[in-house]
């Protein structure tokens, strides 16, 4: 059926208008479209699923630190936010056991991490119920993609994904998929996905937003263009080409348009290599009309003679006739409504005397 489909497309494409005519802009113009074109080129295009999600700690990754042995909280070294090392010695505490000076036992940091949350301060009293430091190493963490249930199957371990974080916009991260989520989410109808990221530095924290561009297939030598450069009225979908002939000139080609991802359209139809396409100031191109320059004018400049209004060449007999109108001005150097003026004004003189000259008849 997709493949019907598709061969319907193609045909109507190809019985359609090629190209409409060219939209002609001026410089100024073009500046405040703030026009931009690239050049059409086959380029490798992946499809891709798009979801979104959060940053979620490891929990192999996370310790609580806390004392065997009842007593008093003397000395604190660490709280939330700080970065502390393996053994680091974050607390110690004064036993509640007989002795002078009553014994003092250091708590050392389980493992290397953040120190996400602290419980305890000076002269807290302990027991081993109380938690005193809660310690995460986020050298590693997931990225946990919602996935919608009919698309999940579309996927598999092992599975990349491109990721953005919101906090940090221009850097992307790659992700590995190791396992899904136990059970999915009867709310919205969505399975979890966990992508395994290296967090260089720390900087990725537990419950940052997401966004994944989760890699399905893979082309090579495919011609894509940037999403934005695609425009659809509705019915047809096209691209504006930069006329290869004209300056500032743009055409409105139709394309049939296939697989699309977080950044790109593939084009199976339409679109030629080398072609420059306007990749921003699309949009805008669909409500110019016709130009702010005529087709006349922008031919004219372009190849040093004159056309048609329709931008089409002058005929021979065409020139035959624009020669013979520009030969029958007056060879005294008067143009033609300079002579008019002339002969309207003789004729005047000409009746006032006939009016002077019938007056005195009648006096004699």
């Amino acid at each position: 059926m997709k493949t019907i489909y598709t061969a319907i497309l193609a045909t109507l494409l190809t019985a359609s208008t090629i190209a409409s005519e060219p939209i002609i802009l001026s410089d100024s113009a073009v500046e405040n479209l703030r026009i931009e074109t690239t050049e059409a080129i086959p380029q490798n295009f992946t499809e891709s699923l798009f979801a979104i999600g959060r940053i979620d700690p490891i929990p192999a990754r996370k310790s609580i630190l806390s004392s065997r042995i009842p007593g008093q909280v003397v000395t604190v070294s660490a709280h939330e936010g700080d970065q502390v090392a393996k053994d680091q010695i974050l607390v110690e505490i004064e036993s509640l056991q007989p002795g002078n000076p009553p014994p003092r036992i250091p708590l050392k940091a389980p493992l290397p991490g953040l120190v996400m949350q602290s419980h305890t301060h000076l002269g807290k009293p302990v027991t081993p119920d109380t938690e005193l430091f809660e310690i995460i190493d986020l050298s590693q963490v997931y990225a946990v993609a919602s996935l919608p249930e009919d698309q999940a199957g579309k996927t598999h371990l092992g599975t990349l994904a491109n990721i953005k974080v919101a906090a940090f916009p221009n850097q992307a991260f790659t992700g590995e998929l190791i396992r899904y989520g136990t059970e999915a989410n009867p709310a919205n109808g969505t399975i979890d996905a966990y992508f395994l990221l290296e967090n260089e530095a720390s900087r990725l924290r537990p419950n940052m937003r997401t966004e994944f561009s989760i890699v399905l297939d893979s082309k090579a030598n495919t011609m894509s263009v940037p999403k934005d450069s695609v425009q659809t009225d509705g019915i047809n979908t096209f691209v504006f080409v930069e006329d290869f002939d004209l300056k500032n000139a743009f055409v409105k080609v139709p394309v049939l348009a296939g697989s699309r991802n977080s950044t790109h359209v593939e084009i199976l139809k339409g679109l030629f290599p080398g072609d420059r396409i306007v990749t921003r100031g699309s949009y805008a191109l669909m409500f110019a009309g016709s130009g702010t320059v005529s087709l006349k004018e922008a031919l004219d400049a372009a190849h040093g003679h004159e056309h048609n209004e329709d931008g089409s060449e002058l005929t021979a007999a065409q020139k035959q006739e624009q020669a013979a109108a520009n030969s029958n001005s007056p060879a005294n150097g008067f143009s033609q409504s300079s002579l008019v003026w002339f002969l309207s004004i003789l004729s005047s003189l000409l009746a006032v005397l006939l009016v002077l000259s019938l007056a005195t008849r009648r006096k004699a």
